[in-house]
């Protein structure tokens, strides 16, 4: 299959945008990304005795979940930094980067994936090498970020906004023929291309809890594509940003006080069989 210029700039973005970032990732937006995860095991039907990959396991969330439910848990991700922060945290983890995984044909009862399909440039054949690794009758349960989103996901876009902040170029952009729409129906459809049958597909909608600090210290890090607009600011747009974020946050300050916050967050959740 030939792989065009627009997906290799895709996902040569994406490794650069989390190289180096793990614990950054750790200390903030990965809180965020654990919120779907026990839906996530339960779509995929993990439980005792069952064999789970985790794909894109970041800092290993759903791994170390999956296997408290006693499951036997292998993991993956592209980026090393994360596979060594996932070690270090005891999973069976190693680097893969999709559409390539490094295991049999129908190796696994289950396969899981919290927030990976939105950050490979071919989501399709992604999922198809997905389904390769099934054994007939198994599953998979994807989460990903939609079209429809909290308020509270606005939160720093919109600081960037105010700030007048610019976007720098290079930002990660999926070959518009790769993509899809982004809803329950779009995601489903997504799983029934890669030969998914059974596909379930719908919304999840949650308050994620946080602090000003910790919000702010993902964007502050260089997480995510939001993290890149605001390390790409120079200092005096980046401190009118930090300004904007503190004044637009009281918005969602929680009824505890001390700088909380409770976010407004929407995802996507689908789930198919072999």
């Amino acid at each position: 299959m030939t792989i065009n210029g627009a997906t290799e700039a895709f996902d040569a973005a994406e490794r650069a945008m989390w190289a180096g970032r793990a614990e950054a990732y750790g200390n903030s937006f990965a809180h965020l990304c654990a919120h779907p995860v026990e839906a996530l095991l339960d779509a995929a039907g993990v439980r005792a005795g069952t064999a789970v990959l985790d794909v894109g396991t970041g800092t290993g969330t759903a791994a170390l979940a999956a296997r408290a439910r006693g499951a036997r848990v292998r993991a993956v991700d592209a980026d090393a930094g994360m596979v060594a922060a996932a070690r270090s945290r005891g999973v069976d983890a190693e680097v893969a980067v999709l559409p390539e995984l490094p295991f049999a044909d129908g190796a696994f009862d289950a396969v899981v994936g919290n927030f990976v399909i939105n950050h490979v440039g071919r989501p399709r054949a992604a999922l198809a090498e997905l389904r390769r690794v099934l054994r007939p009758g198994g599953r998979v349960a994807v989460t990903t970020w939609g079209a429809r989103r909290g308020a509270g996901q606005e939160l720093l876009g919109q600081a960037c906004a105010a700030a007048g902040a610019v976007p720098p170029p290079g930002l990660p952009r999926l070959d518009p023929g790769e993509d899809w729409a982004r809803t329950p129906e779009g995601l489903a459809g997504l799983l029934q291309e890669a030969g998914f049958g059974g596909v379930r597909a719908g919304e999840l909608a949650w308050e994620h809890r946080t602090t000003v600090e910790e919000w702010w210290g993902g964007a502050a890090g260089g997480i995510a594509t939001i993290g890149l607009v605001v390390t790409a600011q120079d200092a005096r747009t980046v401190v009118r940003i930090r300004r904007e974020y503190e004044r637009l946050s009281a918005e969602f300050a929680h009824e505890s006080g001390g700088g909380h916050l409770a976010l407004p967050h929407v995802a996507l959740l689908a789930s198919g069989t072999v």
